[in-house]
């Protein structure tokens, strides 16, 4: 693109310049000197253009305001500006990530139609990296390949497409390096970013979105790693589109970039070649000086954050609102700006077809296998996840044991075997949310894997649970023989593994209880205050604390009791121990029976059900795992649906203007949509 600027008529009320930005040629097509190439690149690659964008928050606080542009393949478009000028929200609405909170307006396109993102034609790689901390850089990659490369490719090449994908983000020497995270050293922040990145980069996607990708960078990696993701639209001579928001590149990761974004207080200051920047500052007053970094200069000029704290002889004096004034109203009037319009109009008009979705993903069973694998090694090394909760249900058990220790068979025993299989039920149960933040952590991966379409919900619903049944197996075991042989419970190994039974069960329900709480509640601290409350009135209303009988019907009785899984629990426990002993009547000098069966306890004493097997109970508990597990698949897929209906319809509630989102979830269509109509004709 070649440019020249004049000087207009000086800005009434201000002594400040104001310049006018020409464009004598426009070239639509990167690559300009290959042009078999170029076009190769437009129509196998992602055109995206966005028209008059504006993002609004409730209360209608707005983030970003009219922004128009566009994103072609083969170029690397960095999107700059202070902190809190609508970067990452502009990224974020980009690529079809805007909360629910927000709503937009303007026109979003891909290949100048309104449809959604195809899966493998597009990445998002997020400001925090949310990795699995216990794998290493190897295990991280090559099971991610495993699960977005096809069944079709040998694993062997699976493994060599992660290896080589790390050596290009610079990490051959880190590969069997943990990621680490708290209380676990592994890699530096910087390392972090690039598994991020090469996570993202293993299909090779058309479209490429990047928060900050050089945070936490210095400056030689961020040069290095930058130059590698600009390198891939040369990589098997596919024209990648790349959008990156970034904050203070140095003057060499700067100089990569094709075009320039520059955002202030949501409006854009300047759109256009890298090249000509530095002379669209200069004729409206703002040259760079010499030997400093464009980028920082840029930055330093539209801040208005520390304006006091600026030398007084920094832009003449001006305040750094006005100057930003002149900058918006500058380019708003140049030509570049038409030229802009013009060139999404093009592109709308050209229009390059509908995406055709890339069906190259592993299957079901693959992503199943994986998932479970992957999951498996986590928990394995993991300390937080089973281990420590393993070595406390011991203690515990040690103690519950000795407490209880030669319970006997006198009248008395009944009321302390009721107590402790009210103890194993409920709060030897209850200690399994302490691997919530563990699995909290996990969440936070597969919501990121999830949103770049690695797999589907289903598989990671069922690679979690089949992960997790060896270590509740041990944890159920252990301490189970412990609390069962120390006080000398009923004899027999199959009331022992109905025990065992019993207690696994009820491990597995409040995991899966929070499982639910975290789709809901994804802070851990939050999570588990909702999990605890919840836990405490499933006890209380159990049938142990108050008897069934007595219990409040409205509400209490019905439907909770009925629903609470430590009714089931009690009553499988309790059955199990009493029926088929006899103990001492304490009646008995009162004309009573002088013995009294387990089953007369269980009807007068404890007033439970008796009319069906304890194994029923056991069934049931099991019964109650599956439908919380799928209790949490609906609520994900239906975040998943309803979000964007949320998005859309706030957008349509707070603006009249035509919205475009895309998100993963959209409906396609064909129709195009051009911005100048004269065009179109």
């Amino acid at each position: 693109m070649a440019a020249s600027f004049r000087k207009s008529e000086p800005v009434q009320g201000r002594s400040q310049t104001h310049a006018t930005f020409e464009v004598e040629n426009l070239n639509p097509t990167p690559a300009s000197n290959n042009g078999c190439r170029s076009n190769r690149f437009m129509e196998d690659g992602v055109l995206l253009t966005w028209d008059d964008l504006s993002v609004t928050v409730a209360g209608g606080r707005p983030i970003l305001q009219g922004l128009t542009g566009y994103a072609r393949p083969g170029e690397l478009l960095a999107i700059m500006g202070p902190s809190g000028c609508g970067k990452s929200t502009l990224l974020d609405t980009l690529a079809g990530r805007q909360g629910p909170n927000t709503s937009q307006a303007g026109h979003i396109l891909i290949n100048g139609r309104k449809q959604a993102l195809a899966y493998g034609t597009s990445a998002y790689v997020t400001q925090d990296d949310a990795l699995i901390t216990t794998l290493t850089v190897r295990e991280a990659v090559y099971y991610s390949a495993q699960l977005q490369l096809p069944d079709t490719m040998a694993n062997s090449e699976k493994k060599e497409r992660a290896e080589t994908t790390i050596r290009e983000m610079g990490l051959q020497d880190a590969m069997d390096t943990r990621i680490g995270g708290w209380g676990a050293k592994g890699l530096s922040g910087g390392q972090k970013r690039r598994v991020s990145i090469c996570i993202e980069i293993l299909t090779r996607p058309k479209l490429l979105f990047l928060d900050e990708p050089t945070s936490g960078l210095d400056s030689a990696a961020s040069y290095y790693v930058m130059s590698r993701i600009a390198s891939l639209n040369q990589k098997d001579n596919i024209g990648r589109t790349i959008i990156a928001s970034i904050h203070q590149p140095s003057a060499e990761v700067f100089q990569l970039f094709t075009n320039l974004y520059l955002l202030s207080a949501g409006k854009t200051v300047y759109f256009g070649p890298v090249s000509a920047a530095n002379e669209f500052f200069a004729l409206n007053g703002f040259p760079c000086p010499s030997h400093q970094n464009p980028s920082d200069h840029f930055l330093k000029t539209i801040n208005k954050d520390f304006d006091k704290d600026i030398e007084q002889g920094f832009a003449n004096g001006i305040p750094t609102l006005e100057v930003i004034d002149i900058l918006v109203k500058s380019y708003k009037s140049s030509d570049i700006y038409q030229m802009a319009q013009k060139e999404v109009a093009q592109i709308c008009k050209q229009g390059s077809g509908a995406l055709e979705e890339n069906n190259r993903q592993s299957g079901f069973f693959t992503q199943c296998h994986v998932l479970t694998r992957r999951s498996f090694t986590n928990m394995s090394r993991d300390l937080g996840y089973y281990w420590l909760r393993l070595g406390i249900y011991i203690s515990l058990s040690i103690v519950l044991g000795s407490v209880f220790s030669h319970i006997g068979m006198d009248n008395g025993s009944i009321q302390a075997r009721g107590s402790l299989m009210m103890f194993v039920a409920s709060f030897l149960t209850f200690m399994a949310i302490g691997g919530f933040p563990s699995f909290v952590e996990e969440m936070k991966v597969f919501e990121r894997e999830r949103l770049n379409g690695h797999y589907g919900v289903t598989p990671f619903v069922i690679g979690n649970t089949l992960s997790a049944l060896p270590f509740l197996a041990l944890v159920a075991l252990i301490p189970g023989a412990i609390t069962y042989f120390l006080p000398g419970l009923q004899h027999g190994y199959q009331h022992f593994l109905f025990f065992v039974m019993i207690l696994f069960a009820c491990m597995m329900l409040v995991e899966s209880l929070m499982m639910i709480v975290a789709s809901v509640v994804p802070n851990f601290l939050m999570g588990i205050i909702v999990g605890a409350g919840i836990q405490g009135i499933m006890i209380l209303v159990g049938g142990f604390f108050r008897l069934p009988t007595d219990l409040p019907k409205p509400l209490l009785k019905y439907p909770f009791y009925h629903i609470v899984f430590h009714k089931y629990a009690y009553q499988g426990l309790f059955k199990n121990e009493f029926l088929g002993l006899t103990f001492p009547n304490a009646e008995a000098g009162n004309g009573g029976s002088p013995t009294i069966t387990g089953e007369e306890i269980l009807k007068q004493t404890w007033h439970f059900e008796t009319a069906y097997s304890k194994w029923v109970d056991l069934a049931i508990l099991f019964a109650m795992v599956v439908f919380y597990r799928v209790l949490f698949l609906i609520i994900i897929k239906t975040t998943e649906k309803v979000k964007p209906l949320m998005v859309k319809f706030m957008s349509a509630t707070r603006k009249e203007r035509t919205q475009v989102t895309v998100n993963p979830s959209a409906t396609p269509s064909a129709t195009p949509y051009c911005a100048d109509k004269r065009q179109c004709q």
